[in-house]
């Protein structure tokens, strides 16, 4: 038995040893992943200043070239009429022919050394995008291992039927959390993010062209600024629609729906989605609407990316006891007996119905779309 238990504690000594030190290669490729990224933007930054500079030196250049031909001109006629000038006019017409070249070859080395830097910066911007993603894809994989080696997968995996069910659904939470969190990085990352740093950037640039080429060229670049800012605002709002919908407290769920639908329109270009409602809404308790709202969410969501839906149904019908959405698509539609009641996406909305007391019946075929039927009574949920 003494035996026994020291075997049970080298164990979990190793256990904890393992599991440490996963987590501190997680952190510093975390750490890589961060200064690459930070490496990337620096690059960005220098990169619009050197294509700015490139165009500049390009239009330099022209002017130049086109000064040194008038000075060719010039010192030719003077060359050819030497003894129409005075000696201070010829030694002139040499000296400005002399300095122009100077300036033109000096012109033209800056032109090729702005160019290789540019194409410099394009090489590693492409690499480090490459580090950055395969950094972000192993941190990804070190976090599922270890919250799944420290995770008390019982409790996750209660309502399933197996101990493999459990498993699966226990990993597929924990990748749908990580997979959700790095959506959510990378939509702010590349999104306001991404904008505020050309709002700041282009803040300087204003400044520039108002003292180079004056209050017109400047108001024009302000205007531009404006409709940035404009843009990251309108990112940042979908971001957090996204993650929560306000409008479910303040709104109820039927407007709610309506105001997804037409998001997901505008996001979606060629995609309708008709919503109906039929009856008199009534009010739950807000985690109830948010299960209500996610279901009829990972409904459309399912059409759109897996079905390649254009047109998509919604249908909610208000009767005396009952509660009933159709969710209907025109996509590709599956075979209902191949797998798809192991989906993650079909368990999770499964276990959202049974947590309202509810049915769900799934009707699809391959190449005739699906539909969805919700069932959810209302005398179990409703606020009197």
């Amino acid at each position: 038995m003494a035996e026994q238990t020291m075997d049970i504690q080298n164990l979990e000594k190793i256990f904890d040893n393992m599991v440490n030190v996963m987590d501190q290669s997680k952190n510093d490729i975390f750490t890589i992943s961060e200064q690459s990224r930070q490496t990337f933007q620096e690059m960005q930054t220098e990169l619009v200043i050197i294509k700015e500079d490139i165009s500049r030196v390009i239009t330099e250049g022209d002017y130049l070239e086109d000064m040194t031909r008038q000075s060719r001109r010039r010192l030719a006629d003077v060359s050819k009429n030497f003894m129409n000038y005075s000696e201070e006019q010829v030694r002139q017409a040499y000296e400005v022919a002399n300095d122009l070249l100077v300036r033109l070859s000096i012109n033209r080395m800056e032109e090729k050394q702005l160019r290789v830097r540019r194409d410099e910066l394009d090489r590693r911007i492409v690499a480090l995008l490459e580090t950055i993603e395969k950094a972000d894809h192993l941190v990804n994989q070190v976090t599922t291992v270890i919250t799944y080696l420290t995770s008390d997968l019982k409790k996750v995996g209660e309502v399933l039927e197996t101990a493999r069910q459990k498993q699966e659904f226990a990993i597929q939470i924990i990748q749908a959390q990580e997979e959700e969190r790095k959506r959510l990085s990378r939509d702010i990352h590349d999104g306001p993010a991404q904008m505020l740093a050309n709002v700041l950037l282009r803040s300087g640039l204003i400044e520039k062209t108002f003292t180079e080429r004056g209050p017109n060229a400047a108001l024009s670049e302000l205007n531009q600024l404006k409709e940035m800012v404009r843009n990251a605002l309108l990112e940042v709002r979908r971001i957090i629609y996204d993650l929560r919908p306000m409008a479910l407290d303040d709104l109820g769920l039927i407007p709610t729906l309506r105001k997804y639908s037409s998001t997901v329109m505008e996001y979606e270009k060629g995609v309708t989605i008709h919503f109906i409602n039929n009856g008199t809404e009534k009010r739950f308790e807000s985690s109830i609407e948010v299960a209500i709202f996610r279901l009829v969410q990972e409904c459309i969501s399912n059409a759109l990316k897996h079905g390649k839906s254009r047109d998509v149904w919604v249908k909610v019908e208000w009767l005396r006891d009952t509660m009933n959405i159709v969710v209907k698509d025109n996509g590709k539609g599956f075979d209902p007996s191949q797998t798809k009641d192991k989906s993650f996406g079909i368990i999770g909305m499964r276990e959202r119905v049974e947590l309202l007391k509810g049915e769900m019946k799934i009707m699809s075929a391959i190449g005739n779309g699906t539909t969805v039927l919700f069932r959810i009574p209302l005398q179990e949920n409703i606020i009197e």
